[in-house]
C-alpha cells in the first residue's frame, strides 16, 4: 500500500474505538466499533470478512454505515490481521471456529455493547456462511450476504475453474503443508492463514461429504437461523457464481432468502469481481442501495433475480 494510503487508513482508524472480544475458548479477537453519528440508531451491524481478508478492508464501509445511523463492529477472525497470534504455525485454528466461536463472540459482544437494538450482519464470501454456525444465530434480525459461499471448486465459473482449482485446491494446500501455515501475504494471495483453515478451505473438510458428522452438526445449527437474507452476487464473480451462493445459502433452510444477480453495468463499472463491492468507489451507488435492506428490509434490486435453472450439483 502506498504511503498516502497508509496515512488515510491511519486517519480513518482514529474515528473508531479499538475493542477486544473474548471467545468462549479464551481466544482474544481484535476489532473496532464505529459509532453512529446520528442520535437515532438504526441498529447494530457486524461485518464478517471474506477468507484471508483483514477487517481493515471494510473500514470505509463501516464508517459509511455509521454515518447513516448504525453502530458497526469490524473484527478479524482468529489467525487473521489484528487477531493473528505470535506464532501462526500449529495454532490449531479451524475454519468452522470462525463461525462457532468468533462470529458467535462478536454477536454477543455487540449485543452487550449496544443493548436493546436489532442486530444485522453483512457477510462477505465465507462471512455470509459463518453466522449459521453460531449457537446464538437466532438473534440476527437480517443479513446481507455478498458473494456468500465456501469455495466449492465445482461452482467456479467454467472459464476460470481450472486456474482456481490449481491455485486454491492444489497449490495452497501444498504450500501450507510445507510451510506449516499459508503464507498468503508473501505470495500476494490475500492474508496469511492458519494451516487448518487453509486445508479446510482447500479440501472442503466437513462441507461436502453427506456422511460427514461435521456437516450434519453444521446443518443442525443453521436450523435456528430465521432472519431474512439478501444473497447477492455479480455476473463476473468467478468464485461466487449463482451456483456457489445457492450451495452456501441452501444451509439456511428456515430463512427467507432473496437472490440478486447484478451485472457490473448495473453499478456503473466495467468490472466488479469477488472483492470490489466494499471498495469506497461504490459509496454513492451500491453502498447507498444496501441501506434499503439493512434499515428497512427492502430489496433494492427486486427485478435482478438470477435464472431459476442455475442450480448446484
Amino acid at each position: 500500500m502506498p504511503a498516502a494510503g497508509k496515512r488515510r487508513e491511519s486517519d480513518l482508524i482514529k474515528e473508531a474505538e479499538a475493542v477486544v472480544i473474548e471467545c468462549s475458548d479464551g481466544v482474544a479477537l481484535h476489532g473496532h466499533i464505529w459509532s453512529a453519528t446520528s442520535k437515532r440508531s438504526n441498529g447494530n451491524v457486524v461485518i464478517n470478512p471474506a477468507s484471508g481478508v483483514a477487517a481493515r478492508y471494510y473500514h470505509y464501509y463501516a464508517r459509511f454505515l455509521a454515518e447513516h445511523g448504525f453502530d458497526v463492529l469490524t473484527y478479524d477472525y482468529r489467525g487473521i490481521g489484528l487477531s493473528r497470534p505470535e506464532r501462526l504455525r500449529d495454532c490449531g485454528y479451524r475454519w468452522r471456529d470462525w463461525g462457532e466461536r468468533d462470529f458467535d463472540a462478536a454477536l454477543r459482544f455487540m449485543e452487550a455493547q449496544r443493548p436493546g437494538r436489532e442486530l444485522f450482519v453483512v457477510g462477505h464470501s465465507i462471512g455470509g456462511f459463518l453466522p449459521g454456525l453460531s449457537a446464538h444465530c437466532d438473534r440476527v434480525a437480517r443479513m446481507l450476504a455478498v458473494g456468500a459461499q465456501y469455495g466449492n471448486w465445482r461452482d467456479y465459473a467454467p472459464d476460470h475453474r481450472g486456474r482456481l482449482f490449481a491455485k486454491w485446491h492444489l497449490l495452497m494446500p501444498a504450500i501450507t503443508l510445507l510451510a506449516g501455515y499459508f503464507p498468503g501475504r508473501c505470495l500476494g494471495w490475500l492474508e496469511d492463514l492458519p494451516k487448518d483453515v487453509a486445508l479446510d478451505w482447500a479440501f472442503q473438510r466437513g462441507w461436502n461429504s453427506p456422511r460427514s458428522a461435521a456437516k450434519k452438526d453444521a446443518s443442525k445449527s443453521f436450523e435456528d437461523f430465521h432472519a431474512p437474507i439478501l444473497g447477492l452476487t455479480v455476473t463476473d464473480d468467478e468464485i461466487a457464481t449463482v451456483q456457489a451462493i445457492r450451495r452456501g445459502l441452501y444451509h439456511y433452510r428456515n430463512a427467507r432468502v432473496e437472490e440478486v444477480l447484478l451485472a457490473p453495468d448495473d453499478l456503473g463499472f466495467p468490472r466488479i469481481g469477488h472483492f470490489d463491492l466494499f471498495h469506497a468507489r461504490h459509496a454513492a451507488g451500491f453502498w447507498l442501495d444496501t441501506l434499503l435492506w439493512l434499515r428497512d428490509g427492502t430489496n433494492p434490486w427486486p427485478h435482478k433475480k438470477p435464472p431459476e435453472h442455475l442450480v448446484f450439483a
